[in-house]
């Protein structure tokens, strides 16, 4: 019995603006998945958005796959992007938490995607399109390279909506064949964590979540 709601545009209010976002416990759900390997490392597709949200998810993760990063973030201008990225190698490099993959970026694709959703409101609908952006990409891309499993970065965010991310991930494992990894990275001191390492590595922290729109929230 699968434990998400599907993923539909046209029924994304109530996960949106559901107050309780804790109805399912995704945290205790990879968990349960993490515990059935029984030692057995996994390949996982990670797709990341910043260094220091990916700092305290790769940190835990390590022990239990072999992660590859993925940064793909069309959402993001080419300037802000490309410091992003150094900075993502850089974590890795010193850690050796993780492999890299490349990937292309081109900002028309988003922009295309959230034509028409250009003044929503900061975690409304445009943000729910730009999370299956994203999200699909590294789906494709984890069911083509043999991965058991991807995942995302972005429930590191207390600000980010985890219901909504399991749940169109769910539904991509669905589409791809490929396994989500439910998770919500800001329990268990996560989030906190990842303010920790940022300070530990010197991490360029952005003060946005990366669109032009995330700049300048609507009220």
């Amino acid at each position: 019995m699968k434990i998400y709601k599907k993923f539909s545009l046209a029924k994304i209010l109530p996960l949106l603006y559901n107050v309780d976002m804790n109805a399912v416990n995704y945290n205790a759900e990879m968990n349960k998945i993490i515990k059935s390997f029984n030692g057995e490392k996994k390949k996982l597709l990670l797709h990341a958005c910043c260094a220091p949200c990916s700092s305290a998810c790769l940190e835990r993760l390590k022990d239990f796959f072999d992660v590859t990063v993925f940064f793909y973030n069309p959402n993001i201008e080419d300037e802000e992007y490309f410091k992003r990225k150094a900075e993502l190698i850089r974590l890795i490099n010193e850690t050796g938490w993780a492999e890299i993959a490349d990937c292309d970026h081109d900002t028309a694709l988003f922009y295309s995607a959230v034509s028409g959703l250009e003044n929503c409101k900061e975690g409304g609908e445009r943000c729910a399109v730009c999370f299956k952006l994203r999200l699909e990409e590294t789906a494709k891309t984890a069911a083509a390279g043999g991965y058991d499993f991807f995942a995302t970065t972005l429930t590191i965010s207390p600000l980010k909506n985890a219901e909504l991310i399991n749940s169109i991930g769910a539904e991509l494992a669905d589409k791809y064949g490929v396994k989500w990894l439910y998770s919500d990275f800001k329990k268990e001191n996560g989030y906190l964590r990842s303010l920790q390492l940022s300070k530990e590595h010197s991490l360029y922290r952005q003060n946005y979540c990366g669109c032009v729109f995330s700049q300048n929230p609507l009220d």
